[in-house]
């Protein structure tokens, strides 16, 4: 489900629920508890990977669709309580996205300090990027709409994000989306390049500098009660979202 390979300050948390590493309820708690135990344990930094060809399909819907109320209500807590920890994290974290990253996956990266994308080794099928909540008829949460604000500002995220507008690789890196791109098999090793870089710095100077930076972040997932968690159970349980959620699961048996 998920592999943490330790390399002396750095800490590699590598998604490893195939085929498409899907957030699903198990997931999220395990990634949780690898930041508070990577921090335990002195880690100066964390990086977040998936597999060649594939960071994170996002939400992992046919599971969530089993779950009552209460369980959605857990699911959403737990996963914007993931979100604010990579947000809030007081170490450095580089996402190594490594192929595909749609909506929750997309939403991971967007937390972290740097981003380093791949390329598709095959120009006509290239890896996307984005949050495409809307096209499956989910809201995208005021907090991750604020996050994404801050990277890109809000004209374009607004206009992303309403039309829920995946992005191949080279337009997420012309507009900021990601901040560098690399062949398939050199993404992990240019994060943690990026990360060896910062880590390399006067430590104290460094991590002062980045907290003010990141203070606005950090602010938008400072209150949990800003969540606003019951409001988007009950969006998962609209008519319209489940009926489009229903139909993606159909989507997906029938190509499977």
């Amino acid at each position: 489900m998920l592999d943490v390979i330790r390399d002396e300050s750095i800490h590699e948390l590598r998604l490893a629920r195939p085929p498409v590493h899907a957030l699903d309820p198990a997931l999220v708690a395990r990634l949780r508890e690898a930041i508070a135990t990577a921090q335990r344990e002195g880690a100066r930094a964390l990086l977040l990977a998936g597999s060649p060809g594939m960071f994170s399909a996002g939400l992992d819907v046919p599971a969530l669709l089993q779950l009552d109320r209460a369980g959605m209500r857990a699911f959403w807590t737990d996963f914007f309580a993931l979100c604010a920890e990579l947000a809030r994290s007081p170490i450095p974290i580089a996402a190594a996205i490594t192929g595909h990253s749609p909506a929750g996956g997309a939403v991971l990266s967007i937390m972290c300090d740097y981003r380093v994308m791949a390329r598709s080794p095959d120009p006509q099928k290239p890896f996307r990027i984005g949050l495409n909540e809307v096209q499956v008829g989910l809201t995208v949460p005021d907090c991750i709409q604020a996050a994404l604000r801050r990277l890109l500002g809000p004209w374009r995220a607004e206009r992303l994000m309403v039309a829920g507008q995946m992005l191949e690789s080279e337009h997420a890196h012309a507009i900021g989306f990601v901040d560098e791109l690399a062949a398939i098999e050199a993404v992990v090793p240019r994060a943690r390049d990026w990360l060896a870089g910062l880590l390399a710095l006067p430590p104290h100077a460094m991590s002062e500098t980045r907290r003010i930076a990141r203070a606005d972040l950090a602010a938008i997932f400072a209150d949990p009660a800003s969540f606003r968690v019951e409001e988007f159970v009950d969006g998962w349980f609209r008519q319209e979202t489940q009926a489009t959620l229903h139909a993606l699961v159909a989507r997906l048996k029938s190509k499977g």
